[in-house]
């Protein structure tokens, strides 16, 4: 049998070889996705361990985060600075070789022609300690000496073009600094490796610029010969002073990797979940695929029945070609992916530190196991039908239609589940459950799938007056469709999946974008928003210098600052109460701005409903920079938004509460409005810097929509593969239908049909099939995004879901597009039929 089962095999090489494709795309897409994500992440690991070499033992804050670093709407935390006089106590440690006090903090710099280098997320700066710095290696000129000179990594050197003694312009906080490039140095850090940039500047500079005056965020001590990491980190531990901690370069290098990998298997889960999508469509095509083998060979089967092969013979004949089929798409797909993450590496250049290659043994397994296995899943119904077929039957016509009693079994079956699973979804939208919600569209989405050779009959029955157009070719292509809806709905449901997933993402990310855009409109009133490019907070001398640039007629700084309120934390803002109401849309339903200098503070309706005040109410606040308690009272309360909500109180009731005073953002009216002459003046009066965005409200909601954008382009590109595979099913589909129905097709030829009517017939069968998919798929999707957006709404107030009508017409002209495509070879191969050996062939 398993003679048969090959010999089967290479007898039909042509109409397994779209199955042969769909696995090997789907195994490709797995094992793409391990090979390129193992080596991304052993590439960071390795220049993470070269970034720590020189690290014995590490000494930070407990809280320790880098200026710059704080998520945006979150105030920037205070940090505990390390001192002069604990870098001298750990310099005298026995088991100490040396001891370095280390700075950091974000950077921004510009290239020549004033874009910011980098997208600002990865461009930082330090110190450089003393006349030679072990961490970083001179290869040119020297170190900096003075307040504006900086030594700049090689990397962003030769991707910029500058070169010694040139002035470069840069920016930590907002104030633009020119700054004398006088040593160009190499480094083993990660970030740097990754496309990032790294200035160094004199520790006395760097300290002013990242903390104060002989302060330091971290100090590194390098051990004595014979003293181990751990033996260096007791004896530091025991000058510690209370807020800072001690970790061994080990200890770092291991977190930091553990990192790296929590993070790569994210991007891997992610990758692989979109894998899996196209691997369950790739399903649908090789059951279709299989079921018609064994259709087409029931005379063939029924005959091995007939000399003595048993049921359980007949299906491991049928499995076993499955076996042989997946085993080569296996590993045709396993060497594709490789290809697929050398060339997802090269893409990424310089964004990811050099490294090898990585192929692990479970990458290898992996493949193998998912694309015999997916294989032969798929397989097993079209074979334990072609164990069912009696002796009999071998006299018996080739194509045996589906009975009565299955389809009402798998009928019921479909309705029971698309009934449970609407109804799970409609629960998690009522009671905002996440979890009800998924199960319920991964149920619905089934039950659709089982019920769609329900669906087709009165779907091409909508058709028929459509396809009575064409004439002859028209009602031939219906018939052809209803004929087997098992086999239909196979192929309609690969092209639905990718489509109600397609849809849902498309429907969720339009109804955001509108909602962010009124959000905006209704929150700012602002010509200007200033901010840094990475969110890193702006000094508090900017607000200072642009309520004095003439020509600009209010300024308040959002200036954030962690408190206790009543037991909870609370972020709260620091706004200027004489401005504020020009440039923010605060609506008041109880209360106003009055008498907020006197004591005061005003406070969103939710916050206020959910702590139950009142004008008049008196609060404690506690300010984390300080610990100082103040009681202020409440004198108004607005309506909140997600772009505008919580505690605000004047800026001098804060001010000298806070150790560092910095902004995340700053409103600007001018006398010009939103013009380019008071955009001009704004960046003018800022220096040009590079890393500062002067932003219209539409400018703000354009970022966050742009990054939408791009994350929805992304999803659409990982399902792309989806829809490839789907695609390739309705090609399989119609070329195994045309090889079957080649009789009919002849003897259609010979009572007249021409072979332009023919290839339309094919093609509008293609057509019919496809648009059915798509139909099924975007009214699924538009139904789940529905849900998706009831959870959204318990957090964005604002959201509403909104109809992208010109985006899902797109999708449907793409759909009969496809079908049009995939229809080009079968169509051809019908019209070119022999008709005397058509009407001849069994």
């Amino acid at each position: 049998m398993f003679r048969t089962a090959l010999r089967n095999v290479l007898a039909h090489k042509a109409r397994l070889m779209m199955t042969v494709i769909a696995v090997l795309l789907g195994v490709s897409f797995v094992s793409g996705t391990l090979v390129f994500t193992d080596t991304v992440g052993d590439a960071y690991t390795n220049s993470s361990a070269q970034s720590f070499a020189n690290t014995s033992v590490a000494v930070r804050a407990e809280n320790a985060t880098a200026v710059g670093d704080s998520d945006p709407g979150e105030a920037p935390e205070e940090l505990t600075y390390l001192d002069q006089s604990l870098l001298d106590q750990l310099g005298e440690l026995p088991g100490a070789a040396s001891v370095t006090g280390s700075l950091s903090g974000f950077t921004a710099i510009a290239e020549k022609d004033g874009d910011l280098v980098g997208d600002g997320w990865t461009t930082r700066g330090g110190n450089y300690s003393g006349t030679r710095d072990s961490r970083y290696p001179l290869v040119e000129g020297r170190a900096p000496a003075a307040p504006n000179e900086i030594a700049l990594d090689s990397e962003t050197v030769d991707r910029t073009g500058y070169a010694l003694g040139d002035t470069i312009r840069l920016s930590v906080d907002g104030p633009v600094l020119k700054q004398k490039l006088v040593g160009v140095f190499t480094t083993d850090d990660g970030q740097v490796a990754a496309g990032g940039s790294l200035a160094l500047f004199d520790t006395p500079t760097a300290q002013k610029l990242f903390a104060e005056p002989g302060k330091y965020n971290e100090i590194i001590l390098k051990a004595a010969p014979g003293t181990s990491e751990e033996k260096l980190k007791q004896q530091v531990e025991e000058l510690l002073p209370k807020g800072t901690e001690a970790q061994t370069g080990t200890y770092l290098a291991d977190e930091q990797a553990d990192n790296i990998a929590e993070a790569t298997k994210t991007l891997s889960t992610v990758l692989l979940a979109f894998a899996a999508v196209a691997l369950f469509v790739g399903i649908f095509v090789i059951a279709n695929t299989f079921s018609m083998l064994v259709a087409q060979r029931t005379r063939e089967l029924a005959l091995l029945r007939a000399v003595g092969a048993t049921r359980r013979q007949v299906t491991r004949s049928v499995l076993a070609e499955s076996f042989v089929v997946g085993s080569v798409a296996a590993s045709a797909g396993f060497g594709l992916g490789i290809l697929i993450a050398m060339g997802m590496r090269s893409l990424m250049g310089s964004n990811v530190p050099e490294g090898p290659l990585v192929v692990a043994p479970r990458t290898v397994l992996a493949a193998v196991l998912v694309g015999v296995l997916v294989t032969m899943l798929a397989a097993w119904l079209p074979a334990r039908r072609a164990s069912k077929i009696p002796p009999v039957a071998a006299m018996s016509s080739v194509d045996q239609a589906p009975t009565t009693r299955g389809l009402l079994v798998r009928n019921a079956i479909g309705a029971a589940l698309t009934t449970l699973g609407v109804a799970l979804v409609l629960l998690g939208a009522a009671d905002a459950s996440a979890p009800w919600v998924g199960v319920g569209a991964v149920v619905t989405l089934t039950g659709f799938i089982v019920l769609t050779p329900l669906l087709s009959r009165p779907a091409m029955a909508l058709a028929e007056p459509v396809l009575r157009l064409f004439g002859v070719s028209g009602k031939l292509a219906r018939q052809n469709t209803v004929r087997n809806p098992r086999r239909t709905a196979a192929t309609a449901a690969a092209l639905m999946i990718g489509l109600t997933l397609i849809t849902t993402l498309t429907v969720v990310a339009s109804s955001l974008q509108d909602s962010i855009d009124k959000m905006a409109a209704d929150s700012i009133k602002a010509d200007y928003t200033i901010s840094m490019a990475n969110f890193a907070p702006l000094s508090g001398d900017v607000a200072e210098m642009l309520a004095d640039t003439p020509g600009v007629t209010e300024v308040s700084p959002m200036r954030l600052a962690d408190t206790e309120v009543q037991g909870h934390h609370e972020t709260i803002t620091g706004v200027n109460p004489r401005t504020v109401s020009s440039l923010l849309n605060l609506e008041f339903t109880s209360g106003s701005l009055d008498r907020i200098d006197d004591g005061g503070l005003i406070v969103d309706d939710d916050t206020a409903e959910d702590r139950g005040w009142q004008v008049g109410d008196t609060v404690p606040l506690t300010y984390r920079s300080d610990q100082a308690t103040e009681r202020l009272t409440v004198r108004g309360i607005y309506r909140g938004s997600e772009m505008m909500d919580g505690i605000m109180l004047p800026t001098a009731t804060l001010d000298p509460h806070l150790r560092d005073i910095r902004d995340p953002r700053i409103m600007v009216n001018t006398e010009a409005g939103v013009s380019q002459e008071s955009r001009d003046l704004i960046e003018k009066a800022l220096g040009d810097n590079p890393a500062v965005k002067v932003q219209t409200d539409a400018e703000v909601t354009d970022d966050i929509n742009k990054m939408i954008s791009m994350t929805l382009s992304i999803m659409y590109g990982l399902l792309g593969m989806a829809v490839v595979i789907a695609v390739l099913g309705v090609v399989n589909t119609l070329a195994m239908s045309v090889f079957e129905r080649s009789r009919e097709i002849g003897m259609l030829r010979a009572v007249g049909l021409d072979r332009r009517r023919v290839r339309q017939m094919v093609r509008l069968e293609s057509v019919a099939i496809s648009l059915f998919g798509a139909a099924l798929g975007i009214g699924l999707g538009v139904f789940l995004a529905w849900g998706a957006g009831e959870l959204i709404t318990d957090k964005m107030a604002s959201y509403g879901m909104v109809m992208p009508w010109t985006t899902l017409g797109i999708f449907t002209v793409l759909a009969a597009t496809i079908g049009v495509l995939a229809a080009l070879w079968p169509a051809r191969r019908a019209s070119r039929l022999n008709v005397l050996a058509a009407i001849k062939s069994d």
